[in-house]
């Protein structure tokens, strides 16, 4: 067992890998939330304990399955973020390999890895399809509760239906987040942000949020006005608008660098030019022009200092839905200097010698996102291909 203080609440809690699991009745969905990936972000373990405890004083009925399961436990033991190297930027095949398969695990978060890789593909083998899987967060900086998730159409279509800002783009910036490694599974995978981490609001706004994804999951069956209102809460959280936004710029902090984000500045903000956000090496770095903040680094540890935001014209999510539904990218690889990485032909190798007029903007709108950027070559990934969208078929939320 493994003791989890809120510093929001002041209380503490005793909780294993699985905080809890709901068996209900067959032919429901599989639904599973992690809490805790990063061990200062506790909001989520105490939300998930909230609800599963309500379920079950309360009897409800629940179709399928519904998991609630611990991340990173010995940094949610030690209040800190991670112990040796962050949880959420691991999951990458080649080191999944050496540390579920060789066995090479050279510290704790290895082999925290290597413990939920074993359970999520043990829910994948015995679980019944469709899946979904949402991780909850908190941030270091004040904000209104927010979504993010890796850009595919199907990911895009569930998360639609929540009255939230939804942020796409993060997996060019973030890599080896646990999600970003479930959605290349083909499976509906999202991240949520319900609150600054030591706020008592981010744990009521994650318990909301999880009240409302079971209904619109359909492990709980509720009246269309119970679903409405709780709709309603979610949408009366925050202030920010329930539009999508596009992550275009990350600040690096290096392993050398000395960065201090300056005070009072929130997610969502917009920032005139000019002005100073933090103190890097002892100089002030400023806007060049108008921004939109996000995710700005106020704790110790992390490498993100902050990203900038844009809102997406609806006009080019529409455009993006339809480039996508007709397969585009497949007309590309027959211009020059454009090829698949693989047979697999879900990843382009762009030369920009050859194919200047290709712009990351534009594969963005075919659901490509770069995974590696120089002068010469641009290699991009995409994940539709990957969409198990069939399983989601008579889900009520795909059919609208």
């Amino acid at each position: 067992m493994t003791l989890v203080h809120s510093k929001a609440l002041d209380e503490t809690v005793k909780v294993d890998r699985v905080i809890d699991h709901i068996q209900g009745k067959k032919g429901g969905p599989t639904v599973v939330f992690f809490g805790g990936v990063h061990g200062n972000e506790t909001a989520g373990v105490f939300a998930l304990k909230d609800v599963f405890e309500e379920i079950r004083s309360k009897k409800i009925p629940v179709n399928g399955e519904v998991y609630a399961i611990s991340g990173n436990l010995g940094a949610l033991e030690s209040k800190q973020r991670f112990q040796h190297e962050d949880l959420n930027r691991i999951w990458f095949q080649e080191r999944i390999e050496r540390i579920v398969h060789s066995r090479e695990i050279k510290h704790s978060e290895e082999e925290e890895l290597s413990q939920l890789f074993r359970m999520l593909h043990n829910i994948l083998d015995t679980g019944t399809p469709p899946f979904y899987f949402m991780d909850l967060h908190t941030t270091s900086s004040d904000t209104s509760p927010f979504m993010v998730l890796n850009d595919s159409l199907l990911n895009r279509k569930y998360a639609s239906n929540y009255p939230l800002p939804i942020i796409l783009g993060i997996e060019e910036y973030l890599k080896g987040a646990l999600l970003s490694y479930i959605n290349e599974l083909g499976y509906v995978s999202l991240g949520f942000e319900s609150g600054q981490h030591d706020d008592d609001k981010a744990v009521e706004s994650c318990i909301e949020f999880i009240r409302y994804s079971l209904t619109l999951t359909q492990s709980v069956n509720v009246s269309e006005e119970k679903r409405q209102q709780l709709k309603g809460v979610i949408a009366d959280s925050g202030n920010a608008p329930h539009r999508f936004y596009e992550i275009y710029h990350q600040h690096d902090i290096g392993s050398k660098n000395n960065f201090k984000m300056l005070p009072g500045f929130i997610n969502f903000q917009v920032i005139p030019k000019g002005v100073s956000l933090a103190v890097v090496d002892g100089v002030q770095l400023k806007t060049t022009k108008k921004r939109q903040i996000f995710m700005p680094l106020y704790q110790d540890q992390g490498n993100e200092g902050f990203y900038f935001i844009r809102p997406i014209p609806k006009i080019l999510l529409w455009i993006s839905k339809e480039l996508r539904r007709f397969k585009i990218d497949h007309v590309l690889v027959k211009l020059p200097g454009v090829e698949w990485e693989s047979d697999q032909k879900d990843t382009l190798v762009v030369d920009q010698r050859v194919a200047r007029f290709f712009a990351k903007s534009f594969l963005h709108l075919l659901g490509y996102r770069a995974r590696k950027f120089d002068r010469s070559h641009l290699i991009a990934k995409n994940r539709e291909s990957a969409s198990k969208s069939f399983e989601y078929a008579d889900a009520a939320w795909f059919q609208e």
